[in-house]
């Protein structure tokens, strides 16, 4: 196929083709980068990446046992920060702790936990 072919639009089958795929593999990985470079327990951070493809219902249930023996029950783990970040800390592709993205800027803190809520919001339709 000739890598200059345009659709009905005028945009590039091949780069929109690319596109597509790119935005269908950006549902599972969000990349976090900090306005300013974060630090927890002596690392600095500058960005991480969450992949939420590789979450398991394990994990799912794993959250919600942690929370129950919390004494926080969850019902719809969607709206519920405690299990988001959660969620978000099994998903980070680097070792870090939900204690740490407790530690973040509100600003780093609210961005990561929407990323998680997107996530699952996508997976629910």
């Amino acid at each position: 196929m000739n890598s200059n072919v345009k659709n009905d639009y005028g945009v590039n089958v091949k780069e929109f083709s690319a596109a597509e795929k790119e935005a269908e593999k950006s549902v599972f990985v969000y990349t976090h980068k900090f306005t300013l470079p974060f630090t927890y327990e002596d690392k600095t951070y500058e960005e991480l990446i969450f992949d939420w493809g590789r979450l398991t219902g394990e994990d799912g249930l794993s959250i919600e046992n942690e929370m129950q023996a919390l004494g926080k029950p969850v019902i719809v783990p969607t709206f519920s920060g405690e299990y988001l970040v959660r969620m978000a800390a099994r998903a980070c592709t680097m070792p870090i702790g939900d204690d740490a993205i407790r530690a973040m800027s509100i600003s780093d803190y609210n961005k990561i936990r929407s990323a998680a809520r997107s996530f699952l919001l996508k997976s629910e339709l």
